[in-house]
């Protein structure tokens, strides 16, 4: 696709507010989701996500209590989003019917279901609800390169087909390098067609997410997600400071003030991470892996405990195919792995 000869606008999805909490244990405070807010509004970022790291109704002790309940995260941004339309994410088995209520109820504008790659069906009851709710609903696929393009395609046409009027693909992992997007992105494009806006949700892995994101909007996305500083898990998700004027240069429009946008990413930086992410050992290992970078801290905890490798850790639950919400898996191959050093050592 030439973009400066077809005019294409990129839709940018902005989660640093939900896929970001990740990064920090859930534990942004209701200043600083106002502060962003308010931030992202003003620079003209069409669509605001917040929420727990794992969505709605996932505050728990399995996957972290956020520090701030749904309801106030959902108030409290809606107050901040003057032009900018309100995300919200839910993955099925976190959230119920109840919690897509009262986020539609708080003025939710997008609610995103996502699902396994090959378990489309799982959105299928959340879709129908949205779909009769007259809500804008998404579905997105997580942990995709665990499925061939010619699967996706199918499983993103089935999600249409249960009411999404978006559909995509998460690179949960950063396990993908570009071509391995644009197959993918082209091959749902090809299946659901051109009505149908196409997503692409990049992770900073292998430092390829800019890349990959590029790749899937030249391969006919046409919502592409990335968040302030990269803030997320792990090596974090794709910047969206550097996306946005590099989509911007090919000839994409995305309608974002380059400025406020860059007044945006500072705010992020300065209060709501430590520090941004990098690409760091363990983050690299997990995008060779192909698994999800959420597992990092609770990898590190159980490894350093039992004395056991963490990179070793990632590379056996990349070999079982671990997703999104297999946390007690960790603990599971996490003892194995010290029991067979352990077997080694005698």
């Amino acid at each position: 696709m030439n973009a400066e000869d077809s005019g294409t606008t990129v839709l940018i999805h902005d989660p640093t507010l939900r896929d970001g909490q990740h990064a920090v244990r859930h534990q942004l405070s209701a200043a600083a989701l106002r502060g962003y807010a308010e931030a992202a509004d003003a620079a003209g970022i069409p669509v605001v996500e917040v929420g727990h790291g794992n969505g709605l109704g996932a505050s728990s002790l399995q996957v972290g209590r956020a520090a701030v309940g749904d309801d106030l995260m959902l108030s409290t941004v809606r107050e901040a989003l003057r032009h900018s339309k309100m995300g919200v994410f839910l993955l099925p088995g976190w959230g119920t019917s109840d919690d897509l209520r009262k986020a539609l109820a708080h003025g939710a504008d997008i609610v995103r279901i996502g699902v396994h790659c090959t378990e489309t069906s799982l959105a299928e009851r959340h879709l129908g609800f949205l779909r009769d709710a007259g809500a804008e609903a998404h579905c997105v696929l997580m942990m995709s390169h665990m499925a061939t393009p010619a699967e996706l395609a199918d499983h993103a046409a089935r999600a249409v087909g249960y009411g999404a009027r978006a559909v995509g693909i998460m690179d949960s992992s950063g396990h993908f390098l570009p071509h391995d997007v644009g197959e993918r992105i082209g091959a749902i494009v090809a299946a659901v067609g051109t009505g149908v806006p196409v997503i692409f949700h990049g992770h900073d892995n292998l430092g390829m997410a800019v890349a990959n994101s590029v790749a899937a909007a030249e391969a006919g996305a046409t919502i592409i997600d990335g968040c302030a500083r990269g803030f997320g898990a792990g090596a974090g998700n794709t910047q969206l400071e550097v996306l946005v004027p590099v989509l911007e240069r090919m000839g994409f429009a995305t309608g974002i003030d380059l400025y406020g946008l860059l007044d945006a990413a500072e705010f992020a930086e300065r209060e709501l991470m430590p520090a941004p992410p990098v690409t760091g050992s363990l983050s690299i290992v997990s995008g060779l892996a192909g698994v999800f970078s959420g597992f990092k801290h609770q990898v590190l905890e159980e490894a350093g405990r039992a004395g056991v490798d963490p990179r070793d850790v990632f590379f056996e639950l990349g070999r079982r195919q671990a997703i999104a919400g297999q946390e007690d898996l960790i603990v599971d191959v996490v003892a194995e792995l010290a029991a067979r050093t352990g077997e080694t050592a005698a």
